[in-house]
């Protein structure tokens, strides 16, 4: 990996900084190919894609690992035995007859602006993002070259606005559990559309990373300083021989970091603070082995749509809480707020600046949670039944999407699988699920579409 260091916002965050003593702005990463990222000479030689031109279309990807339960969050069964409902009332939405927890009040107030989707029903069953970013399970027997994830795929058939924005970014922190901060990489599509990284774990980064030191966000513009610190990692990389192509794509790559349109999205300081407000503080520190509560980078997430990225994939937090501390319903108290906060806030920025039309966004974890508690009164994993939000991309929102039975073990109506919500999304993008135009070949010469066939967007959506 390339790292640019940036200094640590005391004034924002009164010195504590990340979880290992940098700030939330302190770094910005480019992917290495080495390391199975986007290498600056892929990034730099990307080929002239088709596709969608001069619009702010795009998909925001909101991965939370480890599991949430659908039950206590967007499906509550309070009618059911006290074994299955849990310790959390439904409240009422601004949409007649769509409830949610109790713990999303303000969420509540703009259910007419988001949709649920109460019966996703081909959940994988392991602790592993693979199926929120490609739609596919890992098991199943995939192409040569490998599935592509979703980003992959907006990157190779769609076209980003500015050369110094890359179509495909990934806000994936590397955790403890590798699968929750895994972003995937573009399969048979070819390493130029894999995702570029902007995120890590300083416990990682001596052995992972090549450093740029001393070169902080606010001075990417000064091209003197850049070109210094390069020279020095261009004689570091020959010398560790890990890269190749760095030389002949110098120029240009001092033009990507020395733009100020990425530097600037990254930097929360050029926000509004009261948008910023809105979403709430994060909490700086990894959760086990999940990702740290960046709630904040709900926020980025828009900023870099708006600066012309296609599409977006993070991780937040940690929601894996049925072990030996029973922490179920006490850490749902202590989550859901924040995550209320952050997105509400995301999807009002989205209407307030006229995104709504275009940009797209969808949360969800690899599988939902056992509907009877466990007798450490937790919840442990199901993936017969999951549940999902989508918001924006002019789809029609305000409305409930399938229905589990009445114990919430299984989708009773409307079964939904995680490839047609990801036909959705591309179809929001202007991709078609099936069209020859959309076609790829994979290494073996075999056809291969965004989604396989058969599979179309969710109809009561579009």
């Amino acid at each position: 990996m390339l790292t640019v260091w940036g200094k640590n916002n005391k004034k924002r965050y009164r010195g504590n900084g990340f979880c290992d003593g940098f700030s939330r702005r302190s770094f910005l990463q480019i992917g290495g190919a080495a390391m199975g990222g986007l290498a600056l000479n892929e990034i730099l030689g990307m080929e002239s894609n088709v596709g969608i031109r001069g619009s702010q279309k795009a998909i925001i990807n909101i991965y939370l690992p480890g599991g949430p339960s659908h039950l206590d969050m967007w499906d509550l069964k309070p009618n059911a035995p006290s074994e299955i409902r849990g310790e959390f009332n439904p409240i009422s939405t601004n949409v007649p007859g769509m409830q949610i927890c109790e713990h999303f009040p303000r969420l509540a107030k703009i259910a007419d602006k988001f949709a649920i989707i109460r019966s996703l029903s081909d959940s994988d069953g392991a602790h592993d993002c693979f199926q929120c970013m490609t739609g596919h399970r890992k098991g199943e027997r995939g192409p040569s070259g490998g599935w592509p994830t979703a980003g992959a795929w907006v990157s190779k058939l769609t076209k980003g606005n500015d050369p110094a924005i890359p179509p495909n970014l990934a806000m994936m922190y590397q955790t403890g559990n590798r699968t929750w901060g895994d972003p995937y990489q573009a399969g048979f599509l070819g390493a130029q559309h894999n995702p570029f990284n902007m995120v890590g774990r300083k416990a990682r980064e001596k052995s992972d990373n090549m450093v740029l030191k001393g070169i902080s966000l606010d001075r990417l513009r000064d091209r003197e300083s850049l070109r210094t610190a390069f020279d020095q990692f261009r004689s570091d990389v020959n010398m560790s021989r890990k890269m190749s192509g760095v030389d002949s794509n110098l120029d240009q790559a001092l033009g990507i970091l020395t733009d100020s349109k990425l530097g600037d999205a990254l930097d929360l300081s050029k926000e509004d603070p009261k948008i910023l407000a809105r979403y709430g503080k994060s909490e700086e520190k990894f959760q086990r082995d999940g990702a740290p509560k960046m709630i904040e980078n709900f926020c980025i997430a828009r900023r870099l749509v708006e600066a012309g990225a296609r599409y977006v994939a993070l991780n937040y937090s940690r929601w894996d809480w049925h072990g030996g501390d029973g922490m179920n319903f006490p850490r749902s108290r202590e989550e859901f707020p924040l995550l209320d906060a952050g997105l509400s806030a995301l999807i009002t920025d989205l209407h307030e600046r006229g995104l709504d039309k275009d940009v797209s966004i969808v949360m969800w974890g690899e599988f939902g949670r056992t509907p009877k508690i466990n007798n450490k009164n937790s919840r442990d994993h199901w993936p017969r039944a999951n549940a999902a939000i989508v918001a924006g991309g002019g789809m029609r929102t305000g409305q409930v999407i399938g229905e589990t039975n009445k114990f919430g073990e299984e989708p009773a109506k409307r079964p939904v699988k995680f490839q047609e919500v990801f036909a959705t999304l591309y179809h929001n993008m202007g991709i078609s699920a099936h069209r020859e135009d959309d076609r790829v070949f994979d290494g073996s010469g075999t056809p291969r579409y965004p989604v396989d066939s058969g599979i179309e967007p969710i109809h009561e959506l579009i």
